[in-house]
């Protein structure tokens, strides 16, 4: 599904900082930013046109640049929307979703998503919200490179379409248990202790010795 376009009233800030924003997200706004047509390059993942009207009046067309999101809400505490005009080629990032499940991974593969997004040329209100892979006929050993996916003929892939690898099936990693060796000669050095105690060992009662007793001549 191609981009769709939005409108977004906003009030235009006269006063900026970090107590300012602070003060706007307590009233439950969204401070944020409009860039004029610079650069046309987003990474974002949604890829609505915003149509901006600023106080009610004149209206910008625009797309998501880039937001932040509390780390502990969640909410979305600013955001930053690039003005583009809608005759003109964008470049932006679409994700990529796998769609079904392999053949491999019946037979006992694991599926593993290699590429998350790929990079695209088209007019803005061209650009797909994702991209689909269908994965259900890959087997074992099997790679969906970006050469087989089917994209609308309104937008260019700017990524290598041949070395860009985008899914695998591949058989499950197994991890041996290591081996325990015995260490060489440890019998030896015990059974060499062992008769060098016996020869050092003091007699037992009755046992003779090599020296002659006492009074025998």
């Amino acid at each position: 599904m191609a981009g769709e376009r939005v409108k977004l009233p906003v009030t235009e800030r006269t006063r900026l900082g970090s107590s300012e924003s602070r003060r706007l997200r307590r009233q439950g706004l969204v401070p944020g930013v409009l860039y004029g047509r610079t650069a046309l390059s987003t990474a974002g993942g949604s890829h609505a046109v915003l149509d901006v009207a600023i106080d009610g009046g004149s209206e910008h067309s625009a797309i998501l640049k880039e937001y932040q999101r509390d780390k502990v809400r969640g909410t979305i505490t600013h955001v930053d929307l690039q003005e583009i005009r809608l005759d003109q080629m964008i470049h932006s990032a679409v994700a990529v979703t796998l769609v079904g499940e392999p053949v491999g991974v019946k037979e006992g593969g694991v599926l593993t998503q290699v590429v998350n997004e790929v990079h695209v040329e088209g007019l803005p209100l061209e650009i797909p919200q994702h991209l689909d892979v269908d994965v259900s006929g890959m087997h074992i050993g099997d790679s969906f490179r970006l050469a087989e996916l089917q994209v609308p003929d309104t937008i260019t892939v700017l990524d290598d379409l041949e070395t860009t690898v985008l899914a695998t099936v591949t058989m499950p990693t197994r991890v041996e248990e290591p081996e325990v060796e015995a260490v060489e000669g440890e019998e030896g050095v015990e059974g060499e202790a062992g008769e060098a105690a016996a020869e050092g060992a003091e007699p037992a009662a009755g046992e003779e010795s090599g020296a002659p007793e006492s009074g025998e001549e």
